[in-house]
């Protein structure tokens, strides 16, 4: 089994986004859209970011991997890193919904009307999540 395989199996809202790419609702939040993006590089390793910040340690910990099972047996020892490892598209994937949500409750106080301590809360973490992605991207 390949390190792609073993993770998106045991990872839920896996939508392939090209040849070796994936996006997936990361397993340390409940997610209700996927902010997780994985690639897998022509040399069998497998590359996964949560554009909202949870650790890649905290995602493979949840599914009960490590990190060595990113990694292809042949290449224990081998590694080079990559030096754009996600497409743009990518990330404006996994967060387009995340604006959506700041849109929206913008949209709500510009009415007037105060925010549940509920969409408070979403809002405030859709604004960390966007900002993270922000910071991947080196803006």
């Amino acid at each position: 089994m390949t390190p792609a395989e073993k993770f998106l199996s045991r990872v839920e809202g896996v939508r392939q986004t090209a040849p070796g790419r994936w996006v997936f609702r990361v397993p340390t939040r409940k997610d209700k859209r996927p902010s997780g993006s994985a690639r897998e590089l022509d040399d069998g390793r497998l590359l996964i970011h949560d554009f909202a910040g949870d650790s890649t340690a905290d995602i493979l910990a949840a599914v009960g991997l490590e990190m060595t099972d990113l990694y292809p047996e042949c290449l224990a020892g081998h590694i080079k890193s990559e030096r754009r490892p996600f497409l743009a598209t990518d990330a404006l994937r996994c967060v387009s919904f995340e604006a959506l949500v700041c849109a929206v409750a913008a949209r709500s106080m510009a009415d007037g009307k105060a925010l549940s301590a509920t969409d408070h809360d979403r809002l405030i973490l859709a604004a960390e999540r966007l900002t993270s992605a922000a910071t991947v991207a080196g803006l």
